[in-house]
Protein backbone atom coordinates (compact mmCIF):
# COMPACT_ATOMS: atom_id res chain seq x y z
CA UNK A 1 0.00 0.00 0.00
CA UNK A 2 1.37 3.41 -0.97
CA UNK A 3 2.09 6.07 1.58
CA UNK A 4 -0.72 8.52 2.12
CA UNK A 5 -0.09 11.43 -0.25
CA UNK A 6 -0.51 14.97 1.03
CA UNK A 7 -1.42 18.36 -0.42
CA UNK A 8 -0.04 21.57 1.06
CA UNK A 9 -2.43 24.41 1.87
CA UNK A 10 -1.32 28.05 1.58
CA UNK A 11 -1.02 28.24 5.39
CA UNK A 12 1.59 25.47 5.29
CA UNK A 13 -0.58 22.64 6.61
CA UNK A 14 -0.14 19.35 4.76
CA UNK A 15 -3.43 17.46 4.50
CA UNK A 16 -4.20 14.05 3.06
CA UNK A 17 -5.01 14.12 -0.65
CA UNK A 18 -7.70 11.52 -0.04
CA UNK A 19 -10.04 12.52 2.75
CA UNK A 20 -13.48 11.47 3.90
CA UNK A 21 -16.81 13.13 3.14
CA UNK A 22 -19.91 12.95 5.33
CA UNK A 23 -22.74 14.30 3.18
CA UNK A 24 -25.77 12.11 4.01
CA UNK A 25 -24.38 10.79 7.28
CA UNK A 26 -26.37 11.11 10.50
CA UNK A 27 -29.73 11.01 8.74
CA UNK A 28 -30.66 7.43 9.71
CA UNK A 29 -30.01 6.41 13.35
CA UNK A 30 -29.86 2.79 12.24
CA UNK A 31 -26.75 3.49 10.16
CA UNK A 32 -24.92 5.57 12.76
CA UNK A 33 -22.73 2.80 14.19
CA UNK A 34 -21.60 1.76 10.70
CA UNK A 35 -20.88 5.38 9.74
CA UNK A 36 -18.80 5.96 12.87
CA UNK A 37 -16.94 2.70 12.24
CA UNK A 38 -16.29 3.68 8.62
CA UNK A 39 -14.82 7.05 9.57
CA UNK A 40 -12.60 5.43 12.19
CA UNK A 41 -11.42 2.89 9.62
CA UNK A 42 -10.50 5.78 7.34
CA UNK A 43 -8.44 7.36 10.12
CA UNK A 44 -6.66 4.04 10.64
CA UNK A 45 -5.79 4.04 6.91
CA UNK A 46 -4.40 7.58 7.03
CA UNK A 47 -7.43 9.39 5.57
CA UNK A 48 -7.30 11.98 8.32
CA UNK A 49 -9.08 14.89 6.60
CA UNK A 50 -12.81 14.72 7.39
CA UNK A 51 -15.20 17.10 5.67
CA UNK A 52 -18.62 17.94 7.10
CA UNK A 53 -21.04 20.88 7.33
CA UNK A 54 -23.74 22.34 9.51
CA UNK A 55 -26.18 21.64 6.66
CA UNK A 56 -25.56 17.87 6.52
CA UNK A 57 -28.41 16.23 8.38
CA UNK A 58 -29.07 19.62 10.02
CA UNK A 59 -25.97 19.09 12.15
CA UNK A 60 -26.34 15.33 12.61
CA UNK A 61 -23.32 14.56 10.41
CA UNK A 62 -21.14 16.70 12.67
CA UNK A 63 -22.34 14.64 15.63
CA UNK A 64 -21.35 11.42 13.84
CA UNK A 65 -17.91 12.93 13.19
CA UNK A 66 -17.60 13.86 16.86
CA UNK A 67 -18.18 10.27 17.87
CA UNK A 68 -15.74 8.96 15.27
CA UNK A 69 -12.87 11.26 16.28
CA UNK A 70 -13.39 10.98 20.04
CA UNK A 71 -10.00 10.41 21.63
CA UNK A 72 -8.26 11.01 18.28
CA UNK A 73 -8.95 14.68 17.64
CA UNK A 74 -5.30 15.63 17.24
CA UNK A 75 -4.92 13.12 14.38
CA UNK A 76 -7.72 14.72 12.40
CA UNK A 77 -7.93 17.75 10.09
CA UNK A 78 -11.57 18.81 10.52
CA UNK A 79 -13.33 20.76 7.79
CA UNK A 80 -16.82 22.19 8.26
CA UNK A 81 -18.95 24.77 6.46
CA UNK A 82 -21.28 27.64 7.23
CA UNK A 83 -24.46 28.15 5.24
CA UNK A 84 -24.67 31.37 3.20
CA UNK A 85 -27.77 32.38 5.18
CA UNK A 86 -25.55 32.43 8.29
CA UNK A 87 -22.60 34.15 6.63
CA UNK A 88 -23.04 37.63 8.13
CA UNK A 89 -20.82 38.81 10.99
CA UNK A 90 -23.02 37.57 13.81
CA UNK A 91 -24.29 34.51 12.00
CA UNK A 92 -20.83 33.11 11.23
CA UNK A 93 -19.82 33.28 14.89
CA UNK A 94 -23.07 31.65 16.03
CA UNK A 95 -22.91 28.94 13.39
CA UNK A 96 -19.31 28.19 14.28
CA UNK A 97 -20.20 27.83 17.95
CA UNK A 98 -22.94 25.38 16.99
CA UNK A 99 -20.56 23.32 14.88
CA UNK A 100 -17.93 23.30 17.64
CA UNK A 101 -20.54 22.08 20.10
CA UNK A 102 -21.76 19.29 17.81
CA UNK A 103 -18.21 18.29 16.89
CA UNK A 104 -17.24 18.35 20.58
CA UNK A 105 -14.02 20.18 19.85
CA UNK A 106 -12.44 23.54 20.64
CA UNK A 107 -11.41 24.34 17.05
CA UNK A 108 -12.22 23.65 13.41
CA UNK A 109 -9.12 23.30 11.25
CA UNK A 110 -10.69 24.69 8.07
CA UNK A 111 -14.03 26.53 7.96
CA UNK A 112 -15.66 27.11 4.57
CA UNK A 113 -18.41 29.31 3.17
CA UNK A 114 -20.67 26.58 1.72
CA UNK A 115 -21.67 28.66 -1.30
CA UNK A 116 -22.07 32.32 -2.11
CA UNK A 117 -25.26 33.99 -0.96
CA UNK A 118 -26.49 37.54 -0.42
CA UNK A 119 -24.04 38.47 2.34
CA UNK A 120 -21.06 40.46 0.99
CA UNK A 121 -17.95 38.29 0.82
CA UNK A 122 -16.00 40.98 2.63
CA UNK A 123 -18.27 40.64 5.69
CA UNK A 124 -17.95 36.85 5.70
CA UNK A 125 -14.16 36.97 5.36
CA UNK A 126 -13.93 39.51 8.18
CA UNK A 127 -15.98 37.19 10.39
CA UNK A 128 -13.73 34.26 9.46
CA UNK A 129 -10.62 36.26 10.30
CA UNK A 130 -12.13 37.16 13.65
CA UNK A 131 -12.69 33.46 14.40
CA UNK A 132 -9.07 32.74 13.44
CA UNK A 133 -7.87 35.38 15.92
CA UNK A 134 -10.08 33.83 18.62
CA UNK A 135 -8.73 30.35 17.91
CA UNK A 136 -12.17 28.92 17.09
CA UNK A 137 -10.96 28.10 13.56
CA UNK A 138 -7.41 27.67 12.35
CA UNK A 139 -8.05 28.74 8.76
CA UNK A 140 -10.87 29.44 6.32
CA UNK A 141 -11.79 28.77 2.72
CA UNK A 142 -14.66 28.74 0.26
CA UNK A 143 -16.86 26.26 -1.56
CA UNK A 144 -18.68 26.45 -4.90
CA UNK A 145 -17.02 29.74 -5.87
CA UNK A 146 -16.16 30.25 -9.53
CA UNK A 147 -13.40 32.41 -10.97
CA UNK A 148 -15.47 35.61 -10.86
CA UNK A 149 -16.45 34.93 -7.25
CA UNK A 150 -12.83 34.45 -6.23
CA UNK A 151 -12.06 37.80 -7.84
CA UNK A 152 -14.69 39.39 -5.59
CA UNK A 153 -12.93 38.31 -2.40
CA UNK A 154 -11.47 41.31 -0.53
CA UNK A 155 -7.92 42.34 -1.33
CA UNK A 156 -5.40 40.26 0.56
CA UNK A 157 -7.91 37.52 1.41
CA UNK A 158 -6.31 34.10 1.14
CA UNK A 159 -8.67 31.13 1.15
CA UNK A 160 -7.05 27.77 1.85
CA UNK A 161 -9.18 25.87 -0.65
CA UNK A 162 -12.13 26.10 -3.02
CA UNK A 163 -14.29 23.01 -2.60
CA UNK A 164 -16.18 22.29 -5.82
CA UNK A 165 -18.01 19.55 -7.69
CA UNK A 166 -15.36 17.86 -9.82
CA UNK A 167 -15.30 14.41 -11.35
CA UNK A 168 -15.09 12.72 -14.75
CA UNK A 169 -18.62 13.83 -15.69
CA UNK A 170 -18.18 17.36 -14.25
CA UNK A 171 -15.00 18.61 -15.88
CA UNK A 172 -16.03 22.26 -16.24
CA UNK A 173 -13.59 23.48 -13.54
CA UNK A 174 -10.67 22.40 -15.74
CA UNK A 175 -11.27 25.21 -18.22
CA UNK A 176 -10.61 28.23 -16.01
CA UNK A 177 -11.20 27.52 -12.32
CA UNK A 178 -8.43 24.97 -11.76
CA UNK A 179 -5.89 27.11 -13.65
CA UNK A 180 -6.90 30.19 -11.64
CA UNK A 181 -6.64 28.32 -8.35
CA UNK A 182 -3.16 27.18 -9.38
CA UNK A 183 -2.18 30.78 -10.09
CA UNK A 184 -3.36 31.65 -6.58
CA UNK A 185 -1.73 28.52 -5.05
CA UNK A 186 -5.13 27.41 -3.74
CA UNK A 187 -5.71 23.62 -3.81
CA UNK A 188 -9.10 22.47 -5.02
CA UNK A 189 -11.14 20.06 -2.90
CA UNK A 190 -13.31 17.81 -5.08
CA UNK A 191 -16.64 16.74 -3.64
CA UNK A 192 -18.72 13.91 -5.13
CA UNK A 193 -15.62 12.61 -6.97
CA UNK A 194 -17.52 9.53 -8.16
CA UNK A 195 -20.75 11.48 -8.84
CA UNK A 196 -22.44 9.75 -5.90
CA UNK A 197 -21.95 6.39 -7.63
CA UNK A 198 -23.63 7.35 -10.90
CA UNK A 199 -20.36 7.06 -12.86
CA UNK A 200 -19.59 3.52 -11.86
CA UNK A 201 -21.44 1.63 -14.58
CA UNK A 202 -19.77 3.48 -17.45
CA UNK A 203 -18.11 1.06 -19.91
CA UNK A 204 -14.90 3.14 -20.22
CA UNK A 205 -14.43 3.13 -16.47
CA UNK A 206 -15.09 -0.59 -16.32
CA UNK A 207 -12.54 -1.24 -19.08
CA UNK A 208 -9.80 0.79 -17.42
CA UNK A 209 -10.64 -0.78 -14.07
CA UNK A 210 -10.36 -4.29 -15.53
CA UNK A 211 -6.90 -3.49 -16.93
CA UNK A 212 -5.73 -2.50 -13.45
CA UNK A 213 -7.51 -5.19 -11.48
CA UNK A 214 -9.32 -2.33 -9.77
CA UNK A 215 -12.90 -1.14 -9.35
CA UNK A 216 -14.59 1.63 -11.32
CA UNK A 217 -14.73 3.74 -8.15
CA UNK A 218 -10.99 3.41 -7.69
CA UNK A 219 -10.36 4.54 -11.26
CA UNK A 220 -12.69 7.53 -10.86
CA UNK A 221 -10.88 8.52 -7.67
CA UNK A 222 -7.44 7.96 -9.16
CA UNK A 223 -8.44 10.21 -12.05
CA UNK A 224 -9.35 13.08 -9.69
CA UNK A 225 -6.21 12.46 -7.63
CA UNK A 226 -3.93 12.61 -10.70
CA UNK A 227 -3.58 16.32 -9.91
CA UNK A 228 -1.03 17.06 -7.20
CA UNK A 229 -3.09 20.00 -5.95
CA UNK A 230 -6.54 18.37 -5.78
CA UNK A 231 -8.00 16.79 -2.65
CA UNK A 232 -10.82 14.24 -3.00
CA UNK A 233 -13.42 13.70 -0.28
CA UNK A 234 -15.54 10.65 -1.17
CA UNK A 235 -18.12 9.48 1.35
CA UNK A 236 -18.07 5.88 2.52
CA UNK A 237 -20.56 4.62 5.09
CA UNK A 238 -19.15 1.12 5.56
CA UNK A 239 -15.62 -0.11 6.23
CA UNK A 240 -15.31 -2.13 3.00
CA UNK A 241 -16.07 0.99 0.95
CA UNK A 242 -13.47 2.97 2.91
CA UNK A 243 -10.85 0.33 2.17
CA UNK A 244 -11.82 0.37 -1.51
CA UNK A 245 -11.42 4.15 -1.64
CA UNK A 246 -8.05 4.04 0.11
CA UNK A 247 -6.69 1.58 -2.45
CA UNK A 248 -7.31 4.18 -5.18
CA UNK A 249 -4.07 5.83 -4.05
CA UNK A 250 -2.22 2.77 -5.34
CA UNK A 251 -3.63 3.08 -8.88
CA UNK A 252 -1.35 4.79 -11.41
CA UNK A 253 -3.23 5.70 -14.56
CA UNK A 254 -1.28 5.49 -17.81
CA UNK A 255 -1.39 7.97 -20.70
CA UNK A 256 -3.49 5.40 -22.56
CA UNK A 257 -5.94 5.19 -19.62
CA UNK A 258 -6.27 8.96 -19.56
CA UNK A 259 -6.85 9.08 -23.31
CA UNK A 260 -9.57 6.43 -23.00
CA UNK A 261 -11.29 8.44 -20.27
CA UNK A 262 -10.93 11.68 -22.26
CA UNK A 263 -12.75 10.09 -25.18
CA UNK A 264 -15.56 8.95 -22.91
CA UNK A 265 -15.66 12.14 -20.83
CA UNK A 266 -14.34 14.96 -23.04
CA UNK A 267 -12.60 17.89 -21.35
CA UNK A 268 -14.31 21.29 -21.66
CA UNK A 269 -13.58 23.36 -24.75
CA UNK A 270 -15.13 26.54 -23.34
CA UNK A 271 -16.15 28.10 -20.06
CA UNK A 272 -19.06 26.37 -18.30
CA UNK A 273 -21.04 27.61 -15.31
CA UNK A 274 -19.82 26.00 -12.11
CA UNK A 275 -22.08 23.06 -11.30
CA UNK A 276 -23.35 22.17 -7.83
CA UNK A 277 -25.07 19.23 -6.24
Amino acid sequence: MADTRTVSLPCGDAVTALGQGTWGMGEDPGRRAAEVSALRAGLDLGMTLIDTAEMYGDGAAEEVVAEAVAGRRDEVFLVSKVLPAHADAGGVAEACRGSLRRLRTDRIDLYLLHWRGAVPLEETVEAFESLVREGAIRSWGVSNLDVDDLADLPAGARPQTDQVLYNLSRRGPEYSLLPRCRELSIPVMAYSPVEQGRLLGHPALRDVAAAHGATSAQIALAWVLRHEDVIAIPKASVRAHVEENRAALDVELTAEDLATLDRAFPPPESKRPLEML
